[in-house]
């Protein structure tokens, strides 16, 4: 399964300074699936959007300012505004059926697999033909 993350922006970010915020993300791989974890903590979950288009998963979020009336930022190191991430998926995952929680600060989408994508053993025969189990 090829997945990738992609910004068209990202080298310019990288020469001129970070001037979009990022989200980190995990990838671990389970026999029938993908899960994808983006670390948002302080995220209001209402602000969080996941959508799936033409094979890119696109998770985007949106951190409001959090100071009263009077305060004014004196150490600013959290990043405010919104914020997108894009995962270009194969044609191996079922897009119909990814799904998504969030929890403690950590979003994960589950991306299932297609049957042809999970793994399976073949068989080694002495004769001619080779057998396939699933």
């Amino acid at each position: 399964m090829q997945l990738t993350s992609f910004d068209p922006f990202a080298d310019f970010y990288r020469v001129f300074g970070n001037g979009n915020a990022t989200m980190r993300m995990d990838a671990v791989r389970r026999p029938e699936e993908i899960e994808l974890r983006f670390d948002l903590p302080g995220i209001d979950p209402s602000s969080i959007d996941v959508t799936v288009d033409r094979g890119v998963l696109s998770v985007s979020a949106r951190r409001s300012e959090e100071y009263a009336e009077g305060e004014k930022p004196y150490v600013r190191e959290r990043i405010m505004g919104s914020f997108t991430r894009r995962v270009r998926l194969s044609d191996s995952v079922d897009a119909e059926k990814i799904a998504a929680s969030y929890d403690d600060g950590v979003l994960r989408v589950s991306v299932p697999l297609t049957e042809r994508a999970q793994p399976r053993k073949v068989e080694i025969s002495t004769g001619a033909k080779a057998e396939v189990t699933a």
